[in-house]
């Protein structure tokens, strides 16, 4: 008993008996509560296996609290219970406490849109017209490049810097997309993975049939796996026709997976869609049946005000990817208008080949930027509506809020910790504020992705980050070397 309190271990000697050490535990719980220590633990208090303590909890639920002095217990996947950190420790005791004292703790980031291989191409051609950037650069690269390895390491980098800068799940697709769900459940990631699925050859599957009997292998593989949500991904209207868009619709409802689509991108696109098929991309979707809860839309640019309206009434998520559309010229998406409709609207970077990171501090401080801009009104799409963009609103477009976006009792433990001591973030007025136009990626400490902890205090425990950057600058002049023709 006596050693479980130094101080009474320096006064034991002048104690006689049980009143004595009595009163002393009565003092003890007196000078605890006037110095704001937690209270001691009966034996009854519920286990848990973490408790971060001491942070502000930014929970981005429906009540929008900020709690100051907070705790979240978290137990095996799932957060537990989130209040005062008074609250907490009087109910919970856990196996492994973490301090967060003077720093946030907040939801995961969501990454709604990414091509997370394609890192490896990051920095290949960039200043250039959409066409001319496809065609010169990124189809030769993919071409003479891209295999399984090739999205393996591309992956393991992706998922670093995705872990180093908090964001907990990604949207993704891509080729050779079994490979990158390995990779993303070895980095302890979250992620809603399709293989791209396009009407002409890819890089590992040459036909549509082939294309599509890999897709369907895929999802029942990876179907029901805690981190990895297998999905369908049609690469878009203008390169998948309506026969195969209608058949890769009815493999995501009939295995119940959600679809990735581009819809909408850029006026080119349009302009294709309205020739073919006299209406815009998002009718156009709409009228052959395609539109529904399931379905995520990569960057709608374009859509017109019924278009927005369309949207919101099949529940389309829709995956805003401000950098990449600005990089590119693509436009400035309705964003301020789709979210008054109620469309629900997450933050993407796009691949980092067109953006060029996996940022998504830097989506939410454009985002609420960009807006203000376009709109000349500095009222829309505020610090905390941006902020919902890359958390719940980012789970609610993927379909994914009834498990993550938010810190509530029930929903997956995704959390990080972010330190709010830089001098690019003093002083504090308010947290929202501070977190979308102030903080970093790099200011980002600890991440817990499913209730694991994924990095610690800054140190990544799933990947080996100096092998990852070496092999990626080993594919840097492989790239190099097949674009000059060697």
């Amino acid at each position: 008993m006596y050693n479980s309190f130094p101080w009474l271990e320096a006064i034991k000697p002048t104690l006689s008996g049980a009143h004595c050490l009595k009163r002393a535990l009565s003092v003890f719980l007196l000078l605890s509560v006037y110095l704001g220590a937690p209270p001691l633990r009966t034996s009854g208090a519920e286990r848990v296996d973490v408790i971060v303590r001491g942070g502000t909890v930014v929970t981005m639920d429906g009540a929008s609290r900020v709690i100051e002095d907070g705790a979240v217990a978290v137990r095996r996947e799932r957060v537990v219970a989130v209040g005062t950190a008074a609250e907490i420790a009087a109910r919970y005791a856990a196996a492994r406490t973490i301090e967060a004292g003077g720093k946030v703790v907040m939801p995961g980031l969501i990454n709604t849109h990414t091509h997370v291989p394609m890192v490896l191409f990051r920095g290949i051609a960039d200043d250039l017209v959409l066409l001319e950037w496809l065609q010169k650069y990124i189809f030769p690269a993919e071409a003479k490049n891209v295999d399984e390895q090739f999205v393996r390491w591309g992956t393991r980098l992706g998922c670093l810097e995705m872990i180093q800068g908090g964001t907990t799940t990604f949207v993704d697709m891509y080729y050779f997309e079994d490979a990158v769900a390995d990779e993303t459940a070895r980095a302890g990631m979250r992620g809603v993975l399709g293989e791209t699925l396009i009407d002409f050859p890819a890089p590992d599957n040459k036909t549509w049939d082939v294309g599509i009997s890999y897709a369907e292998r895929f999802v029942q593989k990876w179907k029901g796996n805690p981190l990895v949500t297998p999905a369908i991904a049609p690469h878009a209207p203008y390169t998948v026709s309506t026969d195969h868009l209608k058949q890769a619709h009815g493999l995501s409802v009939r295995l119940a997976a959600p679809l990735i689509i581009h819809v909408a991108e850029d006026q080119a696109e349009i302009k294709t869609i309205r020739e073919k098929y006299d209406a815009s991309p998002v009718a156009y979707l709409d009228s052959i049946g395609i539109l529904d809860e399931r379905v995520i839309a990569a960057h709608m640019v374009w859509p017109t005000n019924d278009d927005i309206q369309t949207l919101a009434r099949r529940s389309v998520g829709v995956a805003h990817c401000p950098q990449s559309n600005m990089k590119l010229a693509a436009g400035v998406a309705p964003v301020p208008q789709m979210l008054s409709a109620g469309v629900a609207v997450g933050l993407g970077t796009d691949g980092a080949a067109s953006n060029n990171d996996l940022n998504l501090w830097e989506e939410m401080d454009t985002a609420a930027k960009l807006h203000k801009l376009f709109a000349k009104d500095p009222t829309v799409v505020n610090a905390r509506e941006a902020l919902e963009m890359a958390t719940i609103r980012g789970a609610r477009a993927i379909h994914l809020d009834k498990d993550i976006g938010s810190i509530e009792s029930g929903k997956l433990a995704d959390l990080i910790i972010v330190s709010m001591d830089s001098a690019h973030q003093t002083p504090i007025y308010n947290v929202y504020s501070q977190l979308v136009y102030a903080t970093k990626a790099s200011d980002v400490e600890t991440v817990m992705i499913n209730g694991r902890l994924i990095m610690d205090s800054h140190r990544i425990l799933t990947i080996d980050a100096a092998a990852v950057r070496a092999k990626a600058n080993e594919y840097r002049d492989r790239v190099r070397k097949s674009l000059k023709g060697e």
